[in-house]
């Protein structure tokens, strides 16, 4: 487990940023109370085989203890780089990013389900959106109950939402969690 070089931290804050924007610094500057210390410590970002964990400095300490090929996981696993560099996204990242979501859309109860499934949110199921969402914006989408399902990427902007037939998609779903669901099941 190592620290993230300057390319690898810019490719994980350009992926939080298109869902977060400016919220961003709370992720960054968020102060964690866990471990023995009594001054609260921060949250970091680790690698670890091509993996991404969000974790507290305090963890990070204790954790050195272990050997890197005995340790299997440590903090929330918020992503991971690709062979070809690129950095994505985990659904476990989920809860992280929608505590500081910029762009949320609510889907419709009868959407949940389709959604859930792995198909993108069409204008007939959605329930509301936020205002000033371009496309190819970062978008969290949540049931109508606020519960967060997942993310994906607006396909219109609001107001080429307000003509779009019913049919017509609004978010590219991107991951929700069910896939987290099924992960589970094949373990």
């Amino acid at each position: 487990m190592r620290p993230l070089d300057e390319a690898e931290t810019t490719a994980v804050f350009e992926k939080l940023f298109k869902f977060t924007g400016n919220n961003l610094k709370n992720i960054v500057e968020n102060p964690s109370h866990e471990g023995p210390d009594p001054n609260p410590g921060r949250y970091c970002f680790r690698l670890h085989k091509n993996r991404v964990y969000y974790v507290s400095e305090s963890l990070v300490k204790r954790a050195t203890n272990i050997a890197r090929p005995k340790l299997v996981s440590l903090g929330t696993c918020i992503g991971k780089f690709t062979h070809g560099g690129k950095f994505h996204l985990t659904i476990q990242a989920l809860s992280l990013v929608a505590a500081n979501a910029r762009h949320k859309v609510w889907i419709k109860p009868t959407s949940e389900m389709s959604f859930l499934y792995g198909n993108h949110v069409l204008k007939g199921g959605l329930g509301r959106i936020t205002d000033s969402i371009a496309p190819g914006d970062g978008v969290v989408v949540y049931s109508m109950s606020d519960v967060p399902l997942g993310f994906g990427v607006a396909a219109k902007s609001m107001q080429d939402c307000r003509k779009l037939d019913p049919n017509g998609i609004v978010v590219l779903h991107q991951s929700d969690i069910g896939e987290y669901l099924r992960m589970e099941d094949e373990l």
